[in-house]
């Protein structure tokens, strides 16, 4: 018999390329779709003011707040199904902060979902703080989607879970560092602190170190076994870090070009798995052992429990500035589901979610 066209043989990869698109879409719109199912109404947050010390930032045009060296840049992402967190998230900053007047937030959501709306949701954001400095960045799906490989939990293979990769990319240039935060974590002190960590001579970002987690374990056999792939971290002291929190030198990642390095790996886990949680270990492989050193109180993360069962955990030793619901358990919904952990009453003074009852009033 003649050989196949070469059409032939592609076709069946092409479809399941189709498949897994369509996949990984299904799953983000089913976890938006459920939790956008009774609309959101949130209460409007108060104006908090700068301390007499803080430094003054240039008000005539809203560039020249978004180019202060002065202000505090904190990027997030938002979506409707961490909308509650977020809210949450943005109110500890500003309440907490010495000098409220002063940051200045980057939100980013994605461009092609509808629930996610950016005009929608920048109207929300408006309401909610109508003195808040900021601005909205839609973040094509496209551009990763394709790169996205299925991962322990269907929330983590959402497109936007990858829009801090991209960063650098979406946020003016003349934004030189930035705090990026998660949605799911609520913060107790001055994020101006956290803001001002040293990044040394050479470090692109910085975050809390835990050198006692099993590192090997965020990467397949596989990656262990392959004879090149495991000396990448060969020199390195690599450990594990938490990119829910990150102080990040933009002017350094631009010119390092280091989205196009999480690209690659990105792109060799679909021809070849070599870890399995989402978007963490393109960030251990390129940063992990090369980062700025942050104290934990800055991260007491986990509080989510678990990746599959999201039980109730304590609190890490020590003092805490940041609290980090990460992990499959979020306070919201074990506040709404009657079954809360003892810690998520320290996130439930931060919600502004307006009750059934108080709408009704």
């Amino acid at each position: 018999m003649p050989n196949s066209p070469p059409q032939q043989h592609l076709l069946p990869s092409l479809l399941s390329l189709i498949l897994l698109l369509l996949l990984l879409l299904g799953q983000c719109l089913f976890i938006k779709t459920n939790a956008t199912t009774t609309a959101q109404k949130f209460r409007e947050a108060p104006k908090f003011y700068n301390s007499p010390s803080c430094p003054s930032i240039p008000i005539s045009s809203s560039t020249m707040d978004l180019c202060s060296d002065q202000a505090v840049h904190v990027a997030m992402t938002l979506d409707a199904i961490y909308l509650r967190g977020s809210m949450a998230a943005i109110l500890s900053v500003l309440q907490h902060s010495s000098c409220p007047e002063n940051v200045f937030f980057h939100f980013v959501t994605s461009s092609s979902n509808s629930i996610s709306n950016p005009n929608n949701l920048t109207h929300i954001i408006s309401n909610s703080f109508p003195y808040l400095k900021f601005r909205v960045y839609p973040f094509d799906d496209s551009a990763v989607l394709g790169l996205i490989s299925t991962s322990i939990r269907a929330a983590l293979d959402c497109a936007l879970n990858y829009a801090r990769n991209y960063l650098a990319d979406l946020i003016p240039p003349c934004v030189s560092r930035i705090v990026y935060l998660d949605s799911d974590l609520v913060l107790v002190d001055d994020i101006a602190k956290l803001a001002a960590t040293p990044l040394g001579d050479q470090a692109v970002l910085a975050a809390p170190e835990y050198c006692n987690a099993n590192f090997t374990s965020y990467f397949t056999p596989t990656f262990w076994s392959n004879p090149t792939l495991s000396l990448t971290f060969a020199g390195r002291s690599a450990c594990y870090f938490n990119t829910g929190v990150m102080v990040i030198d933009l002017e350094r990642w631009r010119s390092g070009d280091y989205t196009t390095k999480i690209v690659e790996w990105m792109e060799l886990q679909k021809r070849m798995r070599i870890y399995e949680l989402g978007s963490l270990p393109p960030f251990l492989l390129v940063f992990a052992g090369n980062i700025a050193p942050v104290d934990h109180r800055w991260n007491q993360h986990g509080l989510g429990g678990d990746n599959f069962r999201g039980l109730c955990r304590d609190l890490h030793p020590g003092p805490a500035s940041l609290l980090h619901w990460s992990g499959k358990g979020k306070p919201w919904a074990r506040l709404d589901g009657n079954r809360p952990c003892p810690l998520d009453a320290l996130w439930a003074p931060y919600d502004l979610l307006q009750t059934q009852f108080a709408l009704e009033s």
